[in-house]
């Protein structure tokens, strides 16, 4: 997709979110209003895991350190809106949540997607649903992008899966699931190579295994300054929240000033709920 429209995906992949909107109006090919081939689209449920991160560097955060205040710095909040605001279809029309999801398209090679937001995870799929596209040597794994104007170097939030074991079963079976949730973890080198989801042991980390996966380094720098996504009973209702907000001002034509209040006037309900 790169080259097709004269870009070298070595350097000129986008280093700033500022780059990503001029890479992707190179890229993009539309038939009226309606997008054929993105450069780039966001993962837009997973709000909590990559763009929160986006108003962090600009100084936002979601909660407050003590826990009581909700979307904290407005000044942030607002040019993250804005710049969603510009992204969407009443904007430069670079991609919408309405299309497919960026991930999908990608393993399929069809001259469509040029570029999504994902996990090491997505390797094993795109080996598993394109094979050829997998070994071709033409595609490869960037940073998260920063905006130019940032005050903070923050990446998308990573997230763990847990084994849960149902406490109301009998003891029998409860001990046989623990033995089984043992065994799986017991394997985490091969569940690496299988299925692509790293176990979070530093040993495996710092295993051949996984340092020899394709651009393994990109996602262990990153990591290495991200954090963990937010995570608590109402994490679910306050990602709605913000999915409501970018999609107010992206597919509405809500002004991003009143996106704001309604979402700052949600979460912090949803806070003091407890």
């Amino acid at each position: 997709v790169f080259k097709d429209v004269g870009l070298d995906p070595e350097k000129d992949y986008p280093k700033t979110w500022e780059e990503m909107v001029e890479v992707s109006e190179k890229i993009a090919v539309r038939e009226g209003e309606i997008l054929n081939r993105r450069g780039f689209d966001f993962r837009y449920p997973y709000h909590l895991v990559s763009t929160v991160p986006m108003v962090e560097q600009l100084g936002g955060k979601l909660i407050s350190d003590d826990g009581k205040t909700a979307i904290v710095n407005d000044e942030a909040w607002l040019k993250f809106l804005k710049f969603m605001q510009e992204w969407g279809p009443s904007g430069k029309n670079l991609g919408s949540p309405t299309y497919t999801n960026a991930r999908k398209l990608f393993n399929k090679d069809n001259n469509d997607m040029g570029m999504c937001l994902t996990g090491l995870y997505q390797q094993g799929r795109i080996k598993s649903d394109n094979p050829d596209f997998y070994n071709s040597g033409e595609w490869m794994v960037v940073p998260f992008p920063v905006f130019k104007n940032a005050v903070k170097d923050v990446p998308a939030a990573y997230y763990g899966h847990y084994y849960m074991v149902n406490g109301q079963k009998p003891k029998e079976n409860q001990q046989m699931a623990w033995k089984f949730v043992a065994y799986m973890l017991s394997h985490p080198e091969e569940y690496l190579t299988k299925v692509n989801i790293v176990q979070p042991t530093v040993e495996l980390m710092k295993s051949e295994t996984y340092k020899s996966m394709p651009y393994s380094e990109v996602f262990t720098n990153d990591m290495a300054k991200g954090h963990i996504v937010y995570y608590g009973e109402n994490s679910a209702k306050i990602q709605s929240h913000i999915r409501e907000a970018v999609e107010s001002v992206m597919l509405a034509d809500v002004s991003p000033e009143d996106a704001l209040k309604t979402l700052k006037r949600k979460v912090q309900e949803v806070l003091d709920e407890g």
